[in-house]
């Protein structure tokens, strides 16, 4: 038998004349009865929707989209931020086998369809490990941004509250949203939530967040892309790892990707005279993030000095800048 919660997503479906997330729905119900040994059943199912599908009129077959939205609203508009980024994976510089990753949850996402009629799950939840500005936090814009998704951010300042059982009530809500609107979710400083339960206080009440959190992501549903992101993968508790379908680990950039990070950025100036050995060397240590900012503090001089010209130089300075900073910031959190 259906579940109730697949009864709700099809007759919601259809009263949105979401045709496409109908369908998806519905072969989820095939693949249901599949795995219950219902197999008669499970083909009759599928042989309805390949009927059903092949009578609609060609103009009304569009790929899913989500639901039109302004903004979250009630209790959800202190819980999710939204965005509606335009970055695209080529406007990243990543190794090849991130790449390779990433693109294929790309793939699943946008023939989630073609899988789940053979009762196979799109990969939707990935684990973002790595350093800050390692570009995690743009990985979920640039999915988002590819599947012409919402961006959802979850807020911590307003999902982690004092108050027991508040936060998990809090996490339902953010869960029933994942299921209700298509989307990126973003769930970033994610050891927040998913800090090892043997490391908790003796009250237990961010234990019982995490076990909420482990429940609420196995329910749920894959059309959806949840994104989990953390500086701190120590800190995490060893039972997500094996939540997600996707661990993705990033690192600092090499002397190579630094270079290919350094280009892109420096698009539309003039950098003919650049020394890269020199300037690559100057980068060691500092993350794609920092690379980016020192590349935006040479060109606005390069700009203002009106030569279009960015010098060595100059970018080298801007990198000792960057890197004076960031010592300075881990002096403080020492």
């Amino acid at each position: 038998m259906a579940t109730a919660k697949q009864l709700r997503a099809l007759l919601k479906s259809y009263g949105r004349r979401d045709d496409e997330q109908f369908y998806a729905v519905a072969m989820q119900l095939a693949a249901h009865e599949a795995r219950l040994g219902h197999g008669k059943l499970a083909r009759e199912l599928r042989t309805l929707i390949d009927d059903a599908r092949s009578q609609r009129p060609a103009a009304t077959q569009q790929p899913p989209r989500p639901v039109p939205i302004a903004l979250p609203r009630g209790e959800l508009a202190g819980l999710l931020s939204v965005s509606y980024p335009d970055v695209r994976l080529l406007d990243m510089v990543l190794p090849d086998e991130l790449q390779r990753k990433l693109k294929r949850v790309l793939r699943e996402q946008r023939q989630q369809s073609t899988l789940l009629s053979h009762g196979l799950p799109p990969r939707s939840k990935l684990l973002l490990l790595g350093p800050p500005g390692s570009g995690k936090t743009l990985t979920a814009r640039a999915l988002a941004g590819e599947l012409k998704l919402p961006l959802f951010t979850i807020l911590l300042d307003g999902l982690i509250t004092k108050f027991m059982g508040e936060t998990a009530a809090k996490l339902r809500l953010v869960f029933d949203a994942i299921r209700e609107t298509r989307g990126v979710y973003l769930f970033d400083e994610f050891d927040a939530i998913g800090g090892q339960r043997s490391l908790m206080n003796d009250v237990g009440e961010i234990r019982r967040v995490l076990n909420s959190f482990l429940h609420f992501l196995e329910e749920a549903e894959p059309t959806s892309l949840i994104v989990a992101a953390t500086n701190h993968p120590n800190l995490l508790d060893p039972a997500l790892f094996r939540r997600f379908d996707d661990v993705v680990e990033y690192s600092l950039p090499t002397a190579e990707l630094a270079e290919e990070a350094f280009k892109s950025r420096l698009q539309g100036l003039k950098t003919k005279d650049l020394s890269w050995p020199t300037v690559v060397a100057a980068a060691e240590g500092l993350s794609y993030a920092e690379i980016g900012k020192a590349c935006e503090d040479a060109a606005k001089e390069a700009i203002l000095e009106a030569t279009q010209t960015v010098t060595t130089e100059s970018l080298v300075q801007a990198l000792r800048d960057r890197k004076g900073a960031t010592d300075r910031q881990e002096e403080l959190s020492a």
